[in-house]
């Protein structure tokens, strides 16, 4: 699902042989939390990285094991969407989004952006709450783009 987005790569370490305890100076808190240990890594955390923070009461290993948390995983903890501001990957739907917020300014999509992270707390039927995320991936998207212009 995301071969190909380079904004994404997946590396695995084997404690039992790696014995890999600390990056540049920080603990990766190996098996805390427990087995399998997963941490991520973004702008926000730094080479230091961040633990996987369960959803579930169930075991990690079999929430990880969903493909619904996993993909959700992969997603949040790396900021993105399966969904590219030129369309690659989008539905209809979403490119009509994109499409309409592409024309407005960085503090219209800083205000729809702040509008819909409201809304993520709420109780939603599944399929209104993947919309509500699809397109706050999209604006976290377009209101990089708008910085860095």
């Amino acid at each position: 699902m995301f071969h190909g987005n380079k904004n994404v790569a997946f590396a695995d370490v084997s404690l039992s042989s790696d014995q890999v305890r600390t990056i540049n100076g920080e603990d990766m808190g190996a098996g805390a939390g427990g087995w399998p240990t997963i941490r991520y890594f973004n702008k926000q955390t730094g080479k230091g990285g961040a633990p996987y923070v369960k959803k579930t009461e169930d075991a990690m290993c079999t929430e990880l094991g969903n493909e619904e948390y996993m993909n959700g995983y992969i997603m949040e903890a790396g900021g993105i969407s399966l969904c590219a501001l030129d369309g690659e990957g989008c539905s209809d739907k979403e490119k009509k989004f994109i499409e309409k917020f592409k024309a407005k300014s960085a503090a219209d999509v800083t205000a729809q952006l702040e509008r819909l992270g409201k809304m993520t707390g709420e109780k939603m039927e599944g399929d209104l709450m993947k919309w509500i995320k699809q397109r706050i991936a999209i604006l976290k998207q377009l209101s990089e783009k708008k910085d860095e212009l």
